[in-house]
């Protein structure tokens, strides 16, 4: 990135301020938290317990402030999934979404590789909220 265009993204972050909502839906053990962390820390732990419920976490990058739904994946909790979708810039995790862009990624939180990409996707195409 050139100094120019870096000024530039700084100019940008002090005026315009975005906001995002992302819930984190999916089976147990698929990852979820571990995505969530890596995205809130930049770090990888192995030693994940499984989310009872729901954690919520607020995350910076940027100019854009990230409100994540982490959700537990488990029989017991599904049924609360699409209380915690309602209103969200993105969903991560659904089979088939017939009214919205999707895209995939191959990503590992072990190995860091592609996170960045996805955030930067998801900011772009999710529904804006100033």
């Amino acid at each position: 990135m050139g100094f120019l265009e870096a000024f530039l993204n700084w100019l940008r972050s002090l005026f315009f301020k975005q906001e995002m909502e992302l819930s984190l839906i999916g089976l147990q053990n698929a990852g979820k938290t571990s995505l969530v962390n890596v995205i809130a820390t930049g770090g990888f732990s192995e030693d994940m317990i499984p989310t009872v419920g729901f954690n919520m976490r607020k995350v910076t990058k940027g100019n854009v402030t990230i409100k994540l739904w982490d959700l537990g994946g488990q029989p017991r909790f599904r049924s609360m999934w699409e209380r915690y979708c309602r209103q969200v810039s993105a969903i991560v995790g659904l089979k088939t979404i017939t009214d919205r862009e999707v895209a995939c990624f191959m990503i590992s939180c072990k190995n860091l590789t592609n996170i960045d990409s996805v955030i930067d996707w998801l900011v772009k195409h999710s529904k804006k909220k100033n």
